[in-house]
């Protein structure tokens, strides 16, 4: 009787060294969910001011797309989240409170990058702090990714796109010189008899480089298996922008020299812009699978 009692006691009896999941907390789900919600409302100002940079710049017209596809991992890894091991670590409540001063100061400041940069950093550090580094580990890349949504300052934006104007404009001066056309530069400034054009900063590669990065990144991840080839996609994405706009600058001018056609405004210019996209994707595909070769 006294030994059926103990093995009654002994099974009713929590085990101290049984580990907590994320699924062996009810409805995790329902819990995430609230958690995502609060985050969303604590960070309103910065949604507003996001959602409208999204909306009236083209170069971060990308942004849209980035929660979607954060949301899509986050349900992909939803098994191994739910059997992954809890185990809280107090830097995360650190980086919390350091992100939220950096929230305070980007908010007072109205510098919309630190306010941006904080809130994803108050993510890391609340997925640090509730569920540890296994927790982080799993959901790494799609933080990582919440990074493009965030706008580059417009002193760093001013100081890559300069020199980029100029280098795509020389280039591109020079493949069309090299094929008889009679072409002259001054600056980011193309001369050809009967027309100019200006290698503006929409053609310095610096608006597409940015959805290529983030482009690159996705693709990478999911389709590659080694970091290593990732890493190397992902930073393909800047030479790739370069030579599509190259291309885009030097066709511009054929254009105009042999068939005297403006490719600078209208429905042309939109559906060039268009081809020259899928040029770039192109490139990132044949890139992808010259790395898939080379990791069998």
């Amino acid at each position: 009787m006294e030994r059926q009692k103990q093995k009654v006691m002994g099974e009713n009896t929590p085990n101290p060294k049984q580990v907590m999941t994320i699924g062996s907390l009810r409805g995790w789900g329902l819990w995430l969910t609230l958690l995502m919600a609060s985050f969303i409302l604590a960070f309103i100002p910065v949604w507003k001011s996001l959602i409208l940079t999204w909306y009236d710049n083209d170069e971060y017209s990308h942004g849209f797309l980035v929660l979607p596809i954060f949301f899509y991992m986050v349900l992909q890894k939803r098994e191994a989240l739910a059997s992954v091991s809890i185990r809280s670590t107090p830097w995360g409540i650190i980086i919390v409170i350091v992100s939220l001063l950096l929230y305070a100061i980007g908010h007072i400041g109205e510098i919309q990058t630190v306010a941006s940069f904080s809130m994803v950093m108050t993510l890391v550090g609340a997925t640090l702090y509730l569920y540890g580094w296994p927790v982080f580990k799993l959901m790494a890349f799609p933080l990582f990714l919440l990074l493009f949504m965030i706008p580059v300052p417009a002193q760093i934006y001013s100081t890559l796109t300069i020199p980029l104007q100029l280098f795509v404009s020389k280039i591109s001066a020079a493949i069309s010189f090299s094929f008889g056309v009679p072409i002259f530069r001054e600056g980011n400034v193309l001369f050809l008899p009967g027309q100019t054009l200006e290698v503006v900063q929409a053609c310095s590669g610096l608006r597409s480089m940015m959805s290529l990065m983030m482009l690159t990144a996705v693709f990478g991840y999911l389709s590659l298996s080694s970091n290593l080839s990732r890493l190397m996609l992902f930073l393909f994405s800047v030479p790739a922008a370069i030579i599509v706009n190259v291309v885009r600058v030097s066709v511009m001018v054929f254009a105009f020299h042999l068939f005297n056609y403006d490719l600078t405004e209208g429905t042309a210019h939109t559906l060039f812009g268009l081809l020259i996209f899928l040029l770039s994707l192109a490139l990132v595909v044949g890139m992808k699978g010259v790395l898939s070769r080379w990791e069998r």
